[in-house]
């Protein structure tokens, strides 16, 4: 969330963010409910001030034996209170109608993040590995798969809807060890583990930029919990309304977590295969950093991204998005894409953002450093998929699929599969 006297004192910076970001901001109206809460709360410290001055001089005419005026003194303070009864109402229906309106306001981008309208416009920044030349024709992970007997999509739809996946065997036992492998590789560069809940409140929601504005993308229960889009919403609400000790900056967090997301894509757009569903896993990475120190975060957390998927061995290149594609919370956003042979194409395998204070500020998350300055300061906070499981193992089917139908192991993984070097159909019951 943007703070919203930042905002009226910096219109039209603000005004040409959202224009890079193509978003539609209602400039005027932001203002407008802007000067009627400062209107509302001149008043209302007007009439609190009048109504201790009357108090006052209750006292001293009573003193004087003036009961006559003393009385008309008291009359004009039941007045007076009956009117600042109003304005408190009033002044807090203004806060709430600012605090909507400042809400739904996205990021500003850093300067660094450079201009452009959409996808098309992001900076390649690096490629790492080179895709496989095949010496015949590789098929697709949603082939592959059921091919193996290792994922079921038509009894995922039957026990769900489309959009979901079931695995099976070597499938369940691969999404497990691509999980401890993930997790286990963080834990080892200095990340601490979190295992979180999969329903967040509200609030919780809140607090990383999901509602208000993105509801509809969520799963709702009846209660009014939401299941969780990613584990960045719970690693980043841990320290909600909290005060960090500035000295233990930055904190490195991860967790694995089932994520869900009601709107998966749009129709026809990637719903085949494993690439975008309304359930998968992944494993997620998230710092609290000093404003002084959070790029140098981020790069290192893209760094820590990279890490994984070289050790599995998988092409990928670093994409910088662009004012017009970066997300709602984020200031600076690094996406990794994998290369997939079934697209031909480098397709999103993690997204690595900066949010600066915009997400602590609305969790109310600072922290104290009595050496560096006097007080407190929102602490900055950064995110990142390490990475999403589901791609990954998508990724590892097709780059190590072989001639003969089955899928050789990367090496990183065989530990966490028994010493498995290789997915046959001889290996796997089939699903029939």
């Amino acid at each position: 969330m943007l703070d919203a006297r930042f905002v009226r004192e910096n219109t039209e910076l603000v005004e040409i963010a959202m224009q890079n970001r193509n978003y539609s901001w209602d400039k005027e109206g932001f203002l407008a409910l802007d000067a009627q809460r400062r209107t509302l709360i001149g008043e209302l410290e007007s009439l609190q001030a009048q109504r201790n001055s009357t108090s006052k001089q209750i006292g001293v005419l009573m003193q004087a034996g003036k009961g006559e005026q003393a009385e008309a003194a008291k009359q004009e303070v039941r007045v007076v209170n009956a009117r600042i009864e109003q304005l408190e109402g009033l002044t807090a229906d203004a806060d709430a109608a600012l605090q909507g309106a400042v809400m739904t306001v996205p990021n500003i981008p850093s300067e660094s993040t450079p201009l452009g309208a959409d996808e098309n416009d992001n900076v390649e920044v690096r490629r790492w590995g080179t895709p496989r030349a095949f010496d015949f024709v590789p098929q697709a992970h949603w082939d592959l798969g059921p091919a193996l007997g290792i994922i079921d999509f038509e009894r995922a739809v039957k026990l769900a809807k489309s959009r979901f996946i079931l695995l099976g065997g070597l499938g369940a036992r691969l999404e497990r060890a691509l999980i401890n492998f993930m997790a286990d590789t963080h834990g080892a560069r200095g990340y601490k583990e979190w295992w979180c809940p999969a329903l967040g409140n509200a609030e919780t929601l809140t607090g990383t930029g999901n509602l208000p504005k993105f509801e509809d993308d969520l799963f709702k229960t009846t209660d009014g919990l939401y299941l969780i889009p990613t584990a960045e919403v719970m690693l980043t609400n841990i320290h909600r309304d909290e005060v960090l000790d500035g000295t233990e900056l930055p904190l490195h967090y991860c967790a694995y977590t089932p994520c869900f997301r009601e709107e998966a894509g749009s129709a026809g757009r990637d719903t085949r295969g494993l690439i975008r569903v309304h359930q998968f896993d992944k494993v997620e990475m998230v710092k609290f950093a000093s404003p002084e120190t959070s790029y140098a975060e981020l790069e290192g957390m893209v760094a820590d991204a990279e890490h994984i998927l070289q050790l599995l061995g998988l092409p990928y290149r670093v994409i910088e998005l662009c004012t017009g594609d970066i997300g709602f919370s984020a200031a600076r956003t690094y996406d990794l894409e994998v290369w997939l042979p079934s697209y031909n194409a480098y397709k999103e395998i993690s997204s690595c953002s900066n949010c600066t204070d915009f997400q602590a500020r609305r969790a109310n998350i600072k922290y104290r450093d009595p050496d560096a300055f006097k007080g407190t300061r929102l602490v900055h906070t950064l995110n990142g998929s390490g990475l999403a499981v589901g791609r990954t193992m998508a990724a590892v089917l097709e780059n190590y699929q072989q001639a003969d139908g089955s899928v050789a192991l990367p090496e990183v993984l065989r530990p966490y599969l028994g010493g498995l070097e290789r997915i046959s159909l001889e290996k796997e019951q089939v699903c029939r």
